[in-house]
């Protein structure tokens, strides 16, 4: 019996606490039109990826597939390498292929980016640091999503190698990744 009392009591404990595990997230994508409010609704959060540890099999799969699984689950990203590189204060370091935001359960901000364009592997996480103890099941629900992904639809993306100091066409076009060198992309001056 006393067992049972002390289960109890540890459950309520996590749910006052908000640390109960969550089964299935609900996982939402800021889009152009949220993405104003993500900033100014996140703008103290202290940004870490510590608790997003714990391998999956995400992990291990080539960046260019992983931006196919988004497409399909989640769409078009929510900050390309497009949306940085006429900024007056653009800097090569800041060189991405793509960013997805994302708030899960109506509170808990995450980011996901490549970690170096098509030639990488996995993605990098970001997310508030009050919220660390959820991350890794936060990330396992997410990789098990995006695997659930059957057909893998095209995307288009640019990017900048800042080693190779060279631009790069990124795409998916039936069935088929390409990575295509590229003197710039059409109508960015960088």
């Amino acid at each position: 019996m006393k067992s049972l009392s002390l289960t109890v009591v540890l459950i309520a404990v996590f749910v006052a606490t908000g640390q109960a595990q969550f089964e299935e997230p609900e996982i939402t994508k800021i889009g152009d039109d949220k993405k104003a409010w993500f900033s100014n609704e996140f703008e103290d959060i202290k940004w870490v990826g510590k608790g997003f540890y714990g391998r999956t099999v995400l992990d291990e799969r080539q960046t260019n597939e992983i931006r196919a699984r988004l497409q399909g689950l989640y769409g078009d990203p929510t900050k390309t390498i497009g949306d940085l590189i006429n900024k007056e204060d653009f800097r090569p370091a800041q060189a991405i292929q793509f960013e997805y935001w994302f708030v899960v359960d109506d509170s808990i901000p995450m980011m996901l980016l490549d970690i170096d364009g098509p030639f990488g592997r996995g993605l990098v996480y970001a997310g508030a640091s009050k919220y660390i103890d959820l991350m890794p099941q936060i990330k396992r629900y997410f990789a098990k999503e995006m695997m659930a992904i059957e057909d893998l639809p095209p995307y288009q993306d640019y990017y900048y190698s800042i080693e190779r100091k060279k631009w790069f066409n990124v795409t998916h076009k039936d069935g088929q990744y390409r990575t295509k060198e590229i003197s710039s992309p059409p109508g960015m001056s960088y």
